[in-house]
């Protein structure tokens, strides 16, 4: 079990495991992910188990739904978190085209449930950010004080990438709602330098590193995270695509004291976990944790 003493690793971006999603399935064999880990769904003690074993402290659990399906549904999630709830946080996902049932669910899961934040990937709609779908789903995230978690970037399972684009989609809701924390996962490639520029620009805008091995991050993002973006950067995974101990153990190897071009200890911190638990606002590692059963209220 991680404690409060040892270095705190945090994943942002986190997918169930079990999750068969046509799309993604063609990614995943293409990075190949271990099929051992996403063919089937993961109790919460195996999440926690293969947790410890890579060093990660806490992740960001998150739903997922589609047009027309929920394919891991909120309440799903929440059986997670119930189990560990100083470990495994809920990440909301909802039905787009239902925005004002969308807007119920999220509140009802950060209240309730504590979940900490909300999730859309743009490409499984087919609508950027700046749709007016998502505009009331952003006014009650700015109300709960939880982020807006989304993919940005080209799109890796073979569907439109233009809705993950930083620039124009993320800079203008940015401007639109200056209020919302917007973090943006998979480091936007091939517009990376688009979006550290749209993260230097606006106060609330953050990027993590989901879906990219630690061997492979852009220059311009760990330029950007070990100077003016210090606060702005955070590890993610992308897990099962990305295995938690493989990607830990490369971030170590390939941006750890000793490493040409390495991060420094604080940075280092920072990035790997600091900068996720003052955004998504996430407590202390239990020391001893048994399972809940009782919604947090």
């Amino acid at each position: 079990m991680a404690t409060s003493s040892l270095p705190l690793v945090v994943d942002v971006w986190a997918n169930p495991t079990g999750l068969h999603i046509p799309e993604v399935q063609r990614l995943f064999e293409q990075s190949h992910a271990d099929p051992s880990l996403s063919a089937r769904r993961l109790s919460p003690d195996e999440l926690i188990a293969l947790m410890d074993e890579a060093g990660v402290s806490q992740i960001c659990l998150a739903a997922w739904h589609r047009p027309g399906a929920t394919l891991f549904s909120n309440a799903t999630v929440a059986e997670y978190t119930r189990a560990y709830p100083t470990r495994i946080f809920g990440l909301a996902s909802v039905d787009l085209h239902d925005p004002v049932a969308a807007v119920h669910e999220l509140e009802h899961y950060v209240r309730v449930e504590g979940f900490k934040g909300l999730r859309v990937v743009p490409w499984l709609w087919n609508l950027p950010p700046t749709d007016a779908h998502y505009w009331p789903l952003f006014v009650k995230c700015v109300e709960l004080d939880v982020p807006f978690c989304t993919q940005a970037g080209h799109t890796g399972p073979l569907c439109p990438s233009e809705v993950g684009r930083p620039i124009p989609y993320v800079d203008e809701v940015a401007l639109k709602f200056p209020d919302l924390k917007i973090v943006c996962g998979h480091v936007g490639y091939p517009w990376t330098a688009e979006m550290v520029a749209v993260a230097w620009k606006h106060a609330n805008v953050y990027i993590d590193t989901s879906a990219w091995s630690p061997r492979y991050y852009p220059q311009e993002l760990m330029a950007f995270a070990s100077t003016t973006g210090r606060k702005k950067v955070m590890f993610g995974t992308n897990f099962p695509q990305l295995g938690w101990k493989a990607c830990v153990d490369k971030v170590y190897k390939h941006h750890g004291q000793g490493v040409r071009g390495t991060l420094r200890k604080e940075v280092l911190a920072d990035f790997m976990g600091g900068n996720a638990k003052r955004v998504f606002k996430l407590p202390d590692v239990a020391a001893a944790e048994g399972k809940k059963t009782q919604p947090r209220l």
